[in-house]
């Protein structure tokens, strides 16, 4: 090869070796920009590309199951049995999809624990308990609650149905299934289309209707507890979509239900 074009060759690729970032790479910029991890599951990206349409279909579908699975036990099987089993059987339907969802991904940040979120647990759940009694007592309901008793014991297994259940189970499995799937799901769907803060006020309201239509489906609730499900639900919706993490949630559902059967607790001895 004759010299003058070596010379030219180096001299080519010193030029483009010497060129700023901005000039000589922009395309490999973007492609990293692209592929760039997201460090929060409101903002899109891979771990909530497979939550979409199908997430959404496949926990609304086992909703109905196991919805219509419980009213078919409490109204064929007249048992005192039959209310926890249907109970089982609703959490079922909503552990399968939940279970779906997070084998396909994890929206990255959803299950991070951040210490707060054991404050604002604590602080709403006693609140929202608070909100809730003054309503029953404006009602004329009792101050206290009791635990169900037959021939004035407690019955067998009630430590787990009307504790454990109700502070452990229930909360975690319905604030995966509610404000886990549901709202992230429909989220991830119309954020795009319709933006982040319709999509977020809209997956809030649905995800929390939604909580108030299926206790009112397998159990009979007066007005004042509509409407403490409904801020119940709603609270715990506006804590994940600002926070980005569920523990918030889980946790103020937990406190609300605590304080409960501690005050059931009360008034089951007092009586």
């Amino acid at each position: 090869m004759p010299a003058h074009s070596s010379d030219a060759a180096a001299s080519s690729t010193e030029v483009l070796e010497s060129l700023p970032a901005s000039e000589g790479a922009p395309a490999r910029r973007d492609r990293s920009r692209r592929g760039a991890r997201r460090t929060d599951w409101r903002l899109g990206g891979r771990s909530v590309r497979r939550w979409r349409e199908w997430v959404l279909a496949a926990a609304l579908a086992g909703l109905g199951v196991g919805v219509l699975a419980a009213t078919a036990v409490t109204v064929l099987w007249p048992s005192a049995a039959a209310t926890a089993v249907a109970s089982g059987l609703l959490w079922l339907g909503m552990l399968a999809p939940v279970v779906f969802a997070f084998t396909r991904s994890r929206p990255v940040g959803l299950v991070r624990f951040r210490p707060v979120d054991l404050l604002f647990g604590v602080t709403l759940g006693a609140m929202l308990r608070l909100v809730q009694g003054r309503l029953e007592s404006v009602g004329g309901d009792p101050a206290f609650p009791q635990f169900t008793r037959i021939g004035g014991q407690l019955p067998d297994g009630w430590l787990f149905s009307d504790v454990v259940a109700p502070v452990l189970v229930a909360p975690t499995v319905e604030e995966f299934f509610f404000r886990g799937v549901i709202l992230v799901a429909l989220y991830t769907v119309l954020r795009r289309p319709c933006g982040a803060v319709i999509a977020g006020v809209a997956a809030v309201l649905f995800s929390s209707g939604l909580f108030v239509l299926v206790h009112g489906l397998v159990g009979d609730l007066a007005l004042d507890q509509v409407v403490s499900v409904g801020l119940l639900g709603l609270v715990c919706g506006a804590l994940v979509i600002l926070t980005g993490r569920i523990w918030g949630a889980v946790l103020t559902h937990i406190t609300f239900n605590a304080v409960w059967v501690a005050l059931a607790a009360v008034g089951t001895a007092l009586s």
